[in-house]
């Protein structure tokens, strides 16, 4: 590919980018901002109800993102969508920023919540949509980076910045998300699918920089496009549509039940009890820049060693890091019952000698995420569905996604009075095995495939009866 042409693509792929960064940038607010919330004078203070429900309930707005941003990509387009999402997460931010009661705060919480539900679909999708097949995997792991950049830079910035100062700066990144989107181009699939072959082929040239290779990709788009041809709920019982929408909602669930909700939630903790004696921000920005570089690695090894490679090996590592958490907590006597907060002490004088496995164990689940699971589940989301059913589909997988998050974050207590904090982190242990069976037996490899080759490959298992 041309230089110019490498420059658009990238500089296509940060208007999703930046959306991905509003989004984690939501994920970790709660982290620096609900201690600073809590304090005398603020709206929170010694109300840990309203702290718990702030911190969880932007998840229901982000249900209810993902079926609008399926509904808008396939109705208005992919570009219009990335635009639509920023707007959400504009006014959410302003709203907390400037807010004064619960109740419109918990508002401003959902409209970014809401936002974040979208831009689960529309980022993804939108990058694979204008990416070659060789870069498809490099740049469709951005995502995930920007992801966990969006939280470290949330977590950084929260040691200096008062909460409402975070919000502020929150409003500032859709802004500039907006800029980069503007002149972007719209996804060459979705112009196909509306009947403006001419626009596809001047967004194809505009990325790809030669008119040869524009019009070769257009054609091979072409004889797998059908205008006339509308997905409905009812085609979604056909192998060719059900089998790649069970892969990733099943992809989506195996995430969750990975445990890294749970992981997250006391990675403080556990970094306490490794003796650290850095203040509890300091250690969430630590495990916030394993999971940036992690991710950073998986974005360069994405076309390289594949899909199916990167989550079997990131399963197996999930699963040995689990283990031996669980393992610690047993051996060090830990406290079998839920701390009332993520900063609680949970050890016992007598896991001092053992600490260090806890924090490696920690460090070595983080990583082994943010190779595999953490990136590869939108990605795949994104490359799977045909495209008459892609923005549709994407929405269901996404939303199943957030519902699992919330059922497993909910059910975590119930898991650890059941089990214990140790037997809970083996279950997640045996949970990323049976992942990595599951991988190895149904989950097909995309790496180097373009879109129409992944379709037709399901397509062929449906006609085979396979």
């Amino acid at each position: 590919m041309r230089t110019l042409a490498i420059r658009n693509l990238v500089g296509t792929a940060a208007a999703s980018y930046l959306s991905a960064l509003s989004f984690g940038y939501v994920i970790g607010f709660s982290s620096p901002a609900l201690p600073l919330m809590q304090l005398a004078k603020e709206p929170m203070y010694k109300n840990q109800d309203a702290a718990s429900w702030f911190g969880s309930v932007f998840t229901l707005g982000a249900m209810f993102g993902c079926p609008a941003s399926g509904w808008l990509v396939d109705r208005v387009g992919r570009k219009l969508t990335l635009l639509v999402t920023s707007l959400p997460f504009l006014l959410g931010w302003l709203t907390i920023s400037f807010g004064e009661t619960l109740n419109v705060l918990y508002f401003g919480r959902i409209l970014t919540g809401f936002s974040s539900g979208m831009a689960c679909v529309v980022s993804p999708l939108y990058i694979a949509e204008t990416s070659t097949k060789e870069l498809r995997g490099m740049l469709g792991s951005g995502v995930q980076l920007f992801v966990t950049i969006g939280i470290f830079m949330v977590y950084t910035m929260g040691l200096v910045v008062s909460w409402r100062g975070l919000a502020f700066i929150g409003a500032v990144i859709p802004l500039v998300a907006t800029l980069f989107t503007l002149p972007a181009p719209e996804t060459p699939r979705y112009l196909l699918n509306s009947n403006q072959k001419s626009e596809a082929l001047r967004s194809l040239l505009w990325l790809r920089g030669t008119s040869a290779v524009a019009e070769e990709e257009c054609r091979d788009m072409e004889e797998n496009t059908d205008i006339d041809e509308k997905v409905s709920w009812s085609e979604f019982r056909r192998p060719e549509l059900f089998r790649p929408l069970v892969v990733s909602v099943m992809i989506m669930l195996f995430q969750q039940l990975s445990g890294i909700n749970a992981v997250m939630f006391y990675s403080v903790s556990i970094c306490q009890s490794a003796g650290f004696s850095y203040a509890s921000g300091l250690a969430a920005v630590m495990i916030a820049a394993v999971q940036v570089v992690g991710t950073v690695v998986a974005c360069f090894l994405m076309d390289r060693a594949g899909r199916r490679y990167l989550l079997i090996i990131a399963g197996l590592g999930m699963a040995l890091s689990c283990f031996v958490l669980g393992g610690y907590y047993h051996t060090a006597g830990l406290s079998t019952r839920l701390p009332e907060s993520p900063t609680s002490a949970l050890v016992s004088s007598s896991s001092s000698d053992l600490s260090w496995l806890a924090l490696a164990s920690l460090i070595g689940y983080t990583t082994s995420f943010a190779l595999g699971w953490g990136p590869i589940p939108m990605l795949l989301m994104s490359e799977i569905f045909p495209a008459r059913a892609r923005g549709t589909a994407s929405a269901v997988a996404s939303l199943a996604n957030w519902m699992f998050a919330f059922i497993v974050t909910k059910e975590f207590a119930s898991l650890q009075s059941l089990f214990g904090m140790g037997g809970t982190f083996v279950f997640f242990g045996a949970c990323c095995f049976v992942a990595v069976a599951y991988v190895y037996h149904c989950v097909p490899e995309t790496k180097g495939k373009s879109l129409e080759d992944i379709e037709l490959y399901f397509l062929g298992r449906a006609i085979r009866g396979i």
